[in-house]
């Protein structure tokens, strides 16, 4: 008898299923003889291929149902059926956090309070010497009450200790909340391993975003590791300097300069939290500004005949600019016309707005990534549902993109929000569109939309775009250094992400830069283990130029990452020695430097 709607499972009767991902699903449950409802927990079929997982499995559920705390959702049972184990656990009513944040910023106080009780119950945790491996926005209940709760301990716990398919092919945590540390595989984790994750929960909250959000998992944790931490306060001016400094402390790559306990690290935010002026809603992020001017439309009578104010949403919105995030200097000017047409599109959202998001519409599944053979699970690319509806920021960006579709300004503003939407293909398909509309002589155009991508840290459109400036410019005979700088960057950093070579080709990149398409092609072999290929190609770009700066770094980051720290470190320190060496160069070299052993 398999978990089916209706069907028993011990004492226990399925009522429906409440959600599933990669390592369980979660059913309602009915159980008749203490007459409450519960939460099962089911545990993937792969779990069950390890012949010792049972014993391992009982043994570790053991010790999480001894948590004992008004803040972690206790768990009942746990027992096997049909040689699947699953653990029960009291049914919260109510939503995740995760749902609670795509709502809307929350309140001074909601945040407080979150802060207050998760942390209080991860302190609790690992004084009985618990840790949970996968604090995220998801695992954090909010019940119809107020009480929040985190779940999920023995979830993270229980699948660390098995052998089975599933859990040897993974990393416990989830890409965008897990520590430096789990990203590179340490097994002696400690309590702040816990706390950074945290950390990362909290400057969502506060800041309005994830750090680190990219289009593959291991360009996730790859900037996790190596990428500086963005700063809360130019993500987002409101964040105060109080609450930076905790934030920043919090996030730091190595765990010996974070708090050393978590309830450490809650005091101090409390601290700086509570001595700040903070407005009734903090977290005013640029993804949640469009929201608002979604939302506004939605409740207006499409009916109506809206005045100038009621018909300037998006112009009013906090921290909104058409322009997007990330725009380095002053915007371009566009034709009188356009901005005629956009005032009338504005006048008019307030009824067609509505009517568009009620259409539900489709859009494609991300473009299929090739799978490299003998790239770990953890590297693979993921995928998207093959239909969902497309978010409302996006949807009112592409209403003001039909003034005038054949504006490359416009189209560009509706491929970033794809991009910050992470509908990858889709943006990668109407820049496209773009480089067709802005043809192939407007070099500030690409320079401009190549640094703004660059901004967000999206690297592969950022190289397709700066690619097209330095087309024109070699064909002219005189490369700028601002743009040979920004697209060195770009394509070196692009270059760990599977679709790469697919956005822009290593052939496109010769006709350019002839040394960095080697470059790109060995750093792009080595992370997908073909180190053969990999030191190959670094060896001609080496000789092609003896002194560029790229292959030296790439060099080092080889070296770090084949046990050989010494000569990674003496590469790196003769770098940052050098006056022309670019800045994104003696960051990413320092980076790289902090991660020696």
């Amino acid at each position: 008898m398999s978990f089916s709607v209706g069907e028993n499972v011990g004492p226990y009767r399925i009522i429906e299923q409440l959600g599933q991902g990669g390592m369980a699903t979660v059913f309602k449950a009915y159980h008749a003889s203490l007459d409450r409802y519960v939460a099962i927990k089911v545990l993937h079929p792969a779990f069950g291929e390890d012949a010792s997982f049972e014993a391992r499995f009982q043994r570790e559920a053991r010790v999480v149902a001894k948590l004992e705390h008004p803040s972690i959702v206790p768990i009942y049972d746990y027992a096997e059926h049909e040689k699947r184990p699953y653990l029960v656990m009291k049914f919260i009513e109510g939503d995740t956090l995760k749902a609670r944040l795509d709502q809307g910023p929350l309140s001074s106080e909601e945040v407080l309070k979150i802060v207050e009780a998760v942390g209080s119950a991860l302190a609790y945790a690992h004084r009985q010497k618990v840790l949970h491996r996968d604090i995220k926005p998801s695992n954090v209940l909010v019940a119809k009450d107020g009480q929040i709760y985190l779940a999920d301990f023995g979830l993270a716990r229980i699948a660390q200790s098995g052998e089975s398919t599933l859990s040897g092919d993974m990393i416990i945590g989830t890409p965008q909340y897990i520590s430096p540390e789990q990203a590179m595989g340490v097994t002696d984790l400690d309590e702040r391993t816990d706390l950074y994750s945290l950390g990362v929960m909290l400057y969502e909250m506060v800041v309005g975003k994830v750090p680190f959000n990219a289009d593959t998992p291991f360009s996730i944790i790859h900037d996790h590791i190596y990428s500086p931490l963005p700063l809360p306060r130019k993500v987002n001016p409101n964040v105060s300097n109080e609450v930076e400094r905790v934030l920043l402390k919090t996030l730091v790559k190595d765990r010996l300069d974070r708090y050393a306990a978590v309830d450490q690290m809650v005091s101090a935010f409390k601290e700086a939290w509570t001595q700040t002026v903070i407005p009734t809603q903090t977290a005013v992020a640029t993804r949640t500004a469009v929201r608002q001017a979604v939302q506004a439309a939605q409740v207006a009578s499409p009916n109506a005949v809206p005045s100038a104010m009621d018909a300037s949403p998006v112009a009013t919105a906090p921290n909104l600019k058409l322009e997007g995030k990330g725009v380095r200097g002053p915007a371009k000017k566009r034709s009188p016309w356009v901005w005629v047409g956009v005032g009338v599109i504005l006048l008019c959202c307030l009824g067609f707005t509505m009517n568009a998001i009620r259409n539900r519409l489709s859009v494609r599944s991300p473009r299929d990534l090739r799978e490299t053979e003998g790239i770990p699970a953890i590297l693979q690319p993921t995928s998207h549902p093959g239909e969902s509806n497309l978010p409302p920021e996006v949807l009112l960006v592409q209403e003001l993109a039909k003034v005038d579709p054949n504006d490359p300004d416009l189209q560009l503003e509706v491929a970033v929000a794809y991009w910050e939407a992470d509908l990858s293909e889709e943006a990668y398909a109407t820049l496209d569109e773009v480089i067709k509309l802005a043809g192939h002589d407007n070099a500030s155009f690409y320079m401009e939309a190549g640094e703004r991508f660059l901004d967000m840290q999206a690297w592969s459109p950022s190289a397709l775009m700066l690619f097209q400036a330095m087309r024109f410019h070699a064909a002219n005979g005189d490369v700028p250094p601002d743009v040979m700088t920004a697209f060195h960057e770009a394509v070196y950093k692009s270059t760990d992400r599977y679709e790469s070579p697919q956005v822009l080709s290593f052939e496109e990149i010769a006709k350019v830069d002839e040394p960095l398409a080697l470059v790109a092609r060995s750093r792009y072999a080595f992370y997908t283990k073909e180190f053969d290929q990999a030191y190959l190609h670094l060896d001609g770009a080496k000789k092609l130029s003896p002194d560029m700066h790229e292959a030296i770094l790439l060099e080092a980051e080889f070296n770090s990452l084949d046990g050989k720290p010494e000569r990674a470190e003496i590469l790196l320190l003769g770098l940052q020695e050098l006056d022309s060496v670019p800045d994104w160069i003696q960051i990413f070299a320092e980076e790289i430097i902090k991660r020696l052993p």
